[in-house]
């Protein structure tokens, strides 16, 4: 088996003003969307075992960053938080999309909220997986350690050791990483350009006030509570070193009214590790808070 086998997903482009933005779009044109947003060093590839039974009744719609997966790896770009809300909020108006289920893990969480906020007329639900809406409160050495400006760009960059360590670091069930798993993970990061987006999120988390997006993140975390209207679920893998329990009982606090699933046995690549359970839940969350009436496009 190879990892094309497990991502059988017929790609889609859209143009940001020549960068090309890879994204998936798949199930009925009209149905419900669910827009997945990944985060760092994933890409829509994550999302499959999510896309598959979704897809039937819904519209699954799985993005790549720019610099991500299938999308453009362009040397030059800003490549910042901002600037990725900005290329998702671009791609929702241009599809139209309404009464959205925005389901986030990682960076995607960050992203996908502030275009929440930014297009909240849009959205209907909110699924967060192991990520963050506020700047972070605590900073792992291990990635510090990536963040160094010399050693950890070689790190990064030229020994694709970010990406490398995740498939071994961010699951606690090794045997679901598969080779063809482990491929299609790897797959897009296969050259010192083609990383370059991996090290940059790196680098766009805020270890003090005066970075660039320390101040999206708070304000991110100060205008959360507005979205309170809609319903949401909160699935967490506790064994996650990095968005640890903390930064799900964080979110507690600023989504109050939220549900959550708490998978014990699951790390940071929840979806990895417990993709039935996380399915599961998601669709038992989307039943439990239907819309009233069907708008989307």
């Amino acid at each position: 088996m190879t990892w094309q086998t497990l991502y059988p997903f017929n790609s889609q482009w859209h143009d940001l003003g020549g960068v090309q933005m890879h994204y998936i779009d798949e199930g009925a044109s009209n149905g419900q969307p669910v827009l997945m947003v990944h985060g760092n060093p994933t890409w829509s590839f994550y999302w499959r075992n999510l896309i598959l039974p979704l897809r039937e009744s819904m519209r699954t719609i799985a993005v790549d960053h720019v610099g991500c997966g299938l999308s453009d790896k362009p040397t030059a770009y800003p490549y910042q938080l901002t600037k990725h809300t900005d290329n998702l909020v671009h791609l929702i108006e241009t599809l139209d999309l309404h009464n959205i289920t925005l389901v986030a893990h990682d960076w995607g969480g960050p992203i996908g909220l502030r275009a929440a906020l930014k297009l909240r007329s849009r959205f209907a639900r909110i699924v967060l997986l192991n990520t963050g809406a506020f700047p972070p409160p605590f900073f792992p050495w291990r990635i510090r350690i990536c963040r160094t400006p010399l050693l950890g760009r070689i790190a990064v960059q030229w020994f694709n050791l970010f990406a490398r360590a995740a498939i071994r670091m961010a699951v606690c069930d090794h045997q679901r990483m598969t080779a063809a798993v482990k491929s299609g993970l790897l797959y897009p990061y296969d050259s010192w350009s083609h990383r370059r987006a991996i090290y940059e999120f790196v680098r766009d988390i805020p270890a003090r006030r005066s970075h660039p997006s320390h101040a999206a993140l708070e304000t991110l975390a100060e205008q959360l509570p507005e979205l309170a209207n809609l319903p949401a679920l909160l699935v967490w893998g506790m064994r996650d070193w990095c968005f640890r329990p903390e930064c799900l009982n964080h979110l507690r606090l600023l989504l109050p009214h939220a549900d959550s699933k708490e998978l014990d046995e699951a790390g940071h690549y929840v979806m990895e590790d417990a993709h039935e359970e996380v399915v599961a839940a998601i669709s038992k969350f989307i039943q439990k808070h239907p819309l009233a009436e069907s708008t989307s496009t």
